[in-house]
């Protein structure tokens, strides 16, 4: 079992049809800015962004609590430590940018011609989340995604494992900028209403000084970099 595992992680698939890689970007488009597409893809996004305040948290000596995961699509991740210094600005920074990041590593593993092992790296992801997750709701997305990716993963034939991997790419990649985007919304919103928001950004803020449009701007850049990057590594 461990050896046939192995041998599906390490296989390497052929590259796709440049038109056919162009067709799963404008699929991975058409899925995170569409309402509906965008409110799915969000999952997958928030389970990144939670993992990644997770995982910087315990880097720089902070207990993890645990990550709940909403309906809405939204997130929270606690850890315990100094409510202030960089070990906190770094947790806090970590969480709109990992998506992008991770889209892009994802982007070097399929150009490398391991679609098959970008997928299992999202299952590897889902089971080390899950022991982390607090609420009900938020285990039944990690264990759904997890499952679904891993089914697919080992009986899936393999031009369809090299379709998802280039969506799921993709998606991490047009999703980031979008969660970006509806970051700021948020805090527009909040602002008009005379409230003053309890996001990432306005948390840096606090603790940096720094204002938060500037770190939603930061944010915006990283993700844009990263997509980018994508772009012209992969495609003709």
């Amino acid at each position: 079992m461990m050896h046939e595992l192995w041998a599906r992680v390490t296989a390497t698939q052929p590259p796709l049809h440049p038109v056919a890689a162009l067709a799963l970007v404008g699929l991975a488009f058409a899925i995170t800015w569409s309402p509906t597409g965008h409110h799915l893809a969000r999952h997958l996004v928030t389970v990144v962004h939670e993992a990644a305040h997770a995982v910087v948290a315990l880097l720089v000596g902070r207990r993890l609590s645990g990550i709940t995961l909403h309906r809405d699509t939204s997130g929270v991740t606690v850890s315990r430590g100094r409510p202030r210094g960089p070990g906190m600005v770094a947790t806090l920074a970590a969480g709109y940018p990992a998506p992008a990041l991770l889209g892009l590593a994802g982007a070097a593993v399929l150009g490398a011609g391991h679609a098959a092992a970008w997928l299992w790296v999202l299952v590897g992801l889902c089971v080390a989340m899950l022991p982390l997750v607090r609420n009900g709701y938020g285990a039944l997305v990690v264990v759904g995604l997890g499952g679904v990716v891993g089914a697919l993963s080992w009986w899936a034939p393999g031009w369809l494992v090299t379709a998802a991997a280039h969506v799921t790419v993709w998606g991490l990649l047009l999703a980031a900028p979008r969660a970006v985007l509806s970051l700021q919304e948020g805090r527009a919103r909040a602002r008009r209403r005379g409230r003053r928001g309890t996001d990432d950004a306005d948390q840096l803020a606090d603790l940096t000084g720094v204002p938060g449009g500037v770190w939603v701007a930061l944010f915006g850049m990283v993700c844009l970099t990263c997509l980018g990057l994508a772009l012209w590594w992969t495609l003709p």
